[in-house]
């Protein structure tokens, strides 16, 4: 078992980044989204993320990301265990699509930094968050920034997230990082030890506990969900979850989205929105078998 599910001012524990399985009119596939998040929690995660990157969250509209978020509550997820991922290039998208989720009853939303313009610097992303959090000035707010630069292009440092903890406590809710790098979540737990970090790389889960983080956000909990929970109890998990991830040799989304559909038999799981392109069935069973080889408890 994790950690206590749900902290008041921040999320911990075990959180999957879920993938977003498409309709062939390549609108959101609200049941199979639901039996899949509903499952998870079953399984032992904490919490869903919504439309982050293994979601590709990017390729949305705030308004669908909304209509999925009521869908799912309808289906009797409660909005405790949901986390938005939002962050818009224009900063009043970014404060609009973040009040509606309030209004739904979520408190949690994962910020990516404005991703076009790569030369505004640290001093330009800690102005486009605070002018977020300004813009929302709603004391339920819990945000949790998003370091993933290898994909947005933009960085959060270290010095962004402690000066906008000082600044907004705790709607300030910290920092997942996905970056690769433990130095850098390293450079987050030292600049702001009162802010919480979670981490994506799942090999690092047991030693960023250790460090102190306040436990993970990550894709390949759809795919082996009982692996990434023992990589918080048992150090000889890091292992086969090492061995998990060298399957994933291609396009992430893709490869994993192709994964889920032969281990379900849903082919809502393979197909992707634009710009991104499936990945070859073959490739979905390639990396399932090697899972099978495992023998990891999979989602159904």
């Amino acid at each position: 078992m994790t950690v206590n599910h749900i902290e008041r001012d921040h999320i911990q524990g075990y959180w999957v980044a879920i993938a977003t399985p498409l309709t062939t009119n390549d609108t959101v596939d609200h049941a199979l989204l639901a039996a899949h998040g509903q499952q998870l929690l079953q399984q032992g995660a904490d919490g869903l993320v919504l439309f982050g990157t293994t979601g590709e969250g990017t390729s949305f509209s705030a308004q669908e990301r909304l209509d999925t978020i009521e869908a799912l509550m309808s289906r009797g997820i409660a909005p405790e265990r949901l986390m938005l991922g939002a962050g818009f290039p224009a900063v009043p998208d970014t404060i609009a699509a973040t009040r509606a989720v309030l209004g739904l009853g979520l408190r949690h939303v994962l910020l990516l930094p404005p991703y076009f313009y790569r030369d505004a610097g640290d001093a330009g992303v800690e102005d486009a968050f605070a002018a977020v959090l300004d813009g929302v000035a709603d004391d339920r707010l819990r945000a949790m920034l998003y370091h993933i630069p290898q994909v947005s292009g933009v960085a959060v440092a270290p010095g962004v997230l402690a000066s906008l903890r000082r600044r907004f406590g705790v709607q300030l809710a910290g920092v997942k990082d996905s970056s690769g790098d433990y130095a850098h979540f390293q450079a987050f737990r030292a600049a702001a030890p009162d802010a919480p970090v979670v981490i994506g790389n799942e090999a690092d889960i047991g030693r960023a506990l250790a460090d102190g983080g306040a436990g993970t956000i990550c894709g390949m909990a759809n795919l082996a969900p009982a692996l990434v929970r023992a990589m918080f109890t048992d150090p000889a998990a890091a292992g086969p979850m090492r061995d998990a991830i060298a399957l994933m040799n291609g396009p992430f989304v893709p490869t994993l989205k192709s994964a889920l559909a032969a281990l379900t038999g849903q082919p809502g799981w393979a197909r992707t929105r634009a710009p991104l392109r499936a990945a070859d069935p073959s490739v979905g069973e390639r990396v399932a078998a090697g899972l099978r080889r495992l023998q990891m408890p999979l989602a159904a």
